[in-house]
């Protein structure tokens, strides 16, 4: 069970390793892109190209998908990048249902775990796998693979090797349930974090704070949702950064530009901008962004 690209590794390795996959269960349908056109998700469309039976409820409550699982009667649920199941669902497995988590659990349950980590400086995270209970991501842990987290890596550069290493981890989890060979561990509830989901509103820069934590919430939001700073009534989304100098002090937003680079002072250090993206224009390395965009007298981020 599962819909965004995250999950297509997981079930290309296990299609690979030749286990029997009764269904995949996804999103429905949707209108997406500028044209709006009808299209699959990631793990709908791996599952038609490799010819996997696909079933697409819009509830897991319904009756008639109860049943259906019921009667496909499987041993086990892998679920990555899903919704949340219900007891009627992850209690039919006669060797359990498990999610793929991508944090070191309990440590940023919720929707955006990859984008909380960055965003608050971890220097190292990874995924789990853990049986489903009720409560969203409290099961026990059956598996954990920890990955190092570099000092610039954005939230879709981690995601991209976390998807890697969840897949590899969904067939290990797999295998030791299979053999009969899990170890269940029960979560510290006192380490527990919280990784909420981040809209938009949540994604503007506040320049006085120091420079860290500033460059953490850029690379933490980027590509998506993008962290974001205004410069005269323009939006402006920056999606890559580094740190200049941890010293120095100035105005908070005061921008430096010299020759091909842009430098911002925060509430302590300078940051350095090296990618960003002007609304409605494209996403810009700061020389080539230089080349079209006249700062002027203004030069201050709010």
């Amino acid at each position: 069970m599962g819909t965004p690209e995250f999950a297509v590794p997981s079930l290309s390795i296990l299609f690979d390793h030749g286990y029997t996959i009764k269904a995949v269960v996804t999103a429905t349908d949707k209108p997406r892109g500028r044209g709006h056109e009808i299209s699959f998700t990631p793990v709908k469309k791996f599952a038609v190209e490799h010819s996997l039976p696909v079933l697409q409820p819009d509830t897991l409550r319904e009756p008639s998908f109860v049943k259906t699982v019921h009667q496909l009667a499987p041993d086990c649920i892998a679920v990555v990048g899903f919704r949340i199941l219900p007891p009627e669902i992850f209690t039919i497995p006669k060797l359990g249902a498990f999610n793929l988590h991508a944090s070191l659990l309990p440590k940023y349950r919720g929707a955006a775990p990859i984008q909380w980590a960055l965003i608050n400086g971890e220097r190292e995270t990874g995924v789990t796998t853990f049986f489903l209970q009720e409560k969203i991501d409290t099961g026990n842990v059956i598996l954990q693979a920890r990955i190092n987290v570099g000092e610039n890596e954005t939230a879709g550069e981690l995601y991209d090797r976390l998807m890697i290493l969840g897949a590899e981890t969904v067939l290990s989890t797999i295998r030791l349930i299979e053999q009969g060979k899990t170890n269940p561990q029960p979560q510290d509830e006192k380490d527990a974090t919280p990784a909420p989901k981040i809209f938009r509103e949540q994604c503007a820069i506040d320049w006085t704070k120091p420079v860290q934590q500033v460059h953490n919430f850029i690379r933490g939001l980027s590509p998506i949702p993008g962290a974001f700073t205004h410069h005269t009534g323009k939006s402006l989304k920056i999606y890559r950064s580094r740190i200049f100098s941890e010293e120095g002090t100035g105005i908070p937003g005061r921008i430096v530009v010299e020759n091909e680079f842009i430098k911002v002072f925060t509430g302590k250090g300078v940051l350095e901008v090296l990618e960003l993206q002007q609304e409605g224009k494209k996403r810009l390395h700061t020389n080539e962004f230089l080349k079209g965009y006249r700062f002027g007298d203004n030069l201050r981020f709010l």
